[in-house]
């Protein structure tokens, strides 16, 4: 635990948020998406998943050139229909393997953002990687 959070109860630490920005005024979570590794997903870059929670928007999943969480250098893609829908795009071949990847775990990325998938490593031991 970090300093700050100690004597912070479970349940406190559930709430707690990072300050708020434009991207998470538009319904983006910036706490709750886990970081999945290149091994586990076989792309070339991290990708991002999370559970709706807030957000007014369909199913998205956020890409990264590294593990670190730096909003400017992180994309979005919806899952269904998969399409750029903010942040720096990917390069063509690039944007097409994510696709692939988009459509080999679709139904699983859409369980785990509906919460049919409750806990985030049930999701990642069905993760297919391209």
């Amino acid at each position: 635990m970090v300093d700050w959070a100690v004597g912070t109860t479970e349940k406190q630490m559930q709430v707690l948020r990072a300050p708020s920005s434009k991207s998470e005024a538009q319904g983006q979570a910036t706490f709750g998406m886990a970081n999945l590794r290149r091994k586990t997903t076989g792309l070339p870059f991290i990708v991002f998943i999370s559970q709706k929670g807030e957000a007014r928007h369909a199913a998205r999943v956020k890409v990264s050139p590294e593990p670190r969480m730096r909003t400017e250098d992180m994309s979005s893609y919806s899952v269904a229909p998969f399409e750029w829908k903010e942040g720096p795009r990917l390069s063509k071949a690039e944007e097409k393997l994510l696709g692939r990847w988009i459509d080999l775990n679709a139904r699983l990325l859409l369980d785990y953002w509906n919460g049919q998938i409750e806990y985030t490593e049930d999701a990642i031991d069905q993760l297919r990687a391209v």
